[in-house]
């Protein structure tokens, strides 16, 4: 017979949670608890057994620095699972984290993906978060996630452009009673960004950075806009390619801009074809109310300028990007009832159909 304490642990164990399965970060909501966890996506794998050694900041250290032995590896890439088996095994660990390692109750889990993902790479995401031991899987647009953790009233007839730039991909959707109007998905993100920094210091300085000092720099350094360049700059330290030794050059803000240049058009465009196509009287709502950008990708220094110059319309940055998708599906759960038709319909484990 089960007592009081029992039933206390049976209902922490068999909560609700949300998963902001990102290429950089993942994210949980657990439902009655808030935002319990973020790590990034990130396994440190045994290339001989191919057995996991560690998940998320602790695998993430390892990245660039690992023996022949030991490989660092992201399970997604541009937003989709690029390796099923490890994405699987990241999700059950980070679940069995948040319950102390203990398992008693499968979860319903809403997973936040984005919007231009193909159907089979739909279906292998809730495939993977059913064998990693949730007991049912709902799917929700990483850009009305994001709507709805930035406050924006998704449900309501007045249109809201929202753009989130994750690490693989870049979501720009319009959304209106509680779904998505016109939306664009474009493959270029913060990766991409880091990546063209990596590749400029190559080709111009001869060094050889790795992905962590890439991203380093776009953090300190990295703008958007000309008017938003304080003429920083920075010692960066790598490889030189033609003495093969260690070598420290300064790096300018401008020169950081100037890379970027490539990444932020492409994601200028996804917004303006967007805009393109969104019916007039949406396009009214959002030029009264203005853009707002999420995700990590927003925190970029001068975007908001480079977007309202690009599109006229104002530009907002949402209160806590990093974390909108995951709130907006933590508001879901909560809410269940109201919010149900912004997620898409469930599968569930075999045991419980």
């Amino acid at each position: 017979m089960q007592g009081e304490g029992g039933v206390g642990l049976f209902s922490r164990f068999s909560r609700d949670m949300g998963i902001d399965l990102g290429t950089a970060n993942t994210l949980i909501y657990v439902a009655g608890r808030g935002t319990v966890l973020s790590e990034p996506s990130v396994v440190a794998l045994d290339q001989q057994t191919r057995k996991p050694l560690a998940f998320g900041e602790a695998a993430r250290q390892m990245l660039g620095r690992t023996p022949s032995t030991i490989q660092a590896v992201r399970p997604l890439r541009d937003g989709v699972i690029a390796d099923f088996d490890l994405a699987e095994m990241m999700i059950k660990h980070f679940i069995q984290r948040i319950h102390n390692g203990e398992y008693l109750v499968s979860p319903l889990v809403v997973i936040g993906i984005p919007s231009g993902i193909t159907g089979i790479e739909r279906r292998a995401v809730m495939e993977a978060a059913i064998r990693a031991g949730a007991r049912e899987v709902r799917l929700i647009d990483e850009p009305v996630a994001a709507a709805i953790g930035a406050g924006l009233p998704v449900t309501g007839p007045t249109g809201s452009l929202v753009v989130d730039i994750g690490g693989g991909t870049t979501e720009v959707a319009v959304i209106a009673l509680g779904g998505t109007v016109v939306s664009e998905s474009v493959r270029v993100a913060g990766d991409e960004l880091t990546e063209s920094i990596a590749t400029y210091l190559k080709k111009v300085h001869n060094l050889v950075i790795g992905e962590r000092t890439a991203e380093e720099i776009k953090m300190r350094l990295g703008t958007a806009s000309a008017r938003r360049d304080e003429g920083d700059k920075w010692e960066v330290r790598g490889l030189h390619m033609l003495s093969g030794l260690p070598r420290t050059v300064d790096v300018h803000t401008a020169e950081i801009r100037e890379c970027m240049s490539e990444p932020l058009s492409a994601i200028i465009e996804a917004i303006k074809r967007t805009l393109e196509r969104t019916p007039p009287e949406l396009v009214a709502d959002i030029a009264d109310r203005g853009i707002v950008l999420a995700g990590g990708g927003a925190l970029l220094k001068g975007l908001d300028d480079l977007v309202s110059d690009e599109t006229g319309v104002a530009v907002y940055v949402a209160e806590d990007p990093l974390r909108c998708v995951v709130l907006g599906i933590g508001q879901v759960l909560e809410n269940f009832a109201r919010l149900e038709r912004v997620v898409s319909s469930s599968i569930k484990r075999l045991s419980d159909r």
